[in-house]
């Protein structure tokens, strides 16, 4: 579940940048879109770990 939200978010940060703050660049795009997808796999990683203890 972790990873396929992770895959999830990846595409739609990286169409939000595109249409809703119109970023051209690919390489500003790539880094927003991997920074948000990593935050989102971290996030739940520690919501799980709270939920474990």
């Amino acid at each position: 579940m972790q990873e396929l939200l992770t895959a999830v978010a990846y595409p739609i940060v990286w169409l939000f940048c595109s249409y809703i703050l119109k970023i051209e660049s690919g390489f500003p795009k790539l880094l927003i879109s991997l920074t948000a997808a990593i935050l989102v796999y971290v996030l739940i990683g520690i919501k799980q770990s709270k939920k474990k203890i």
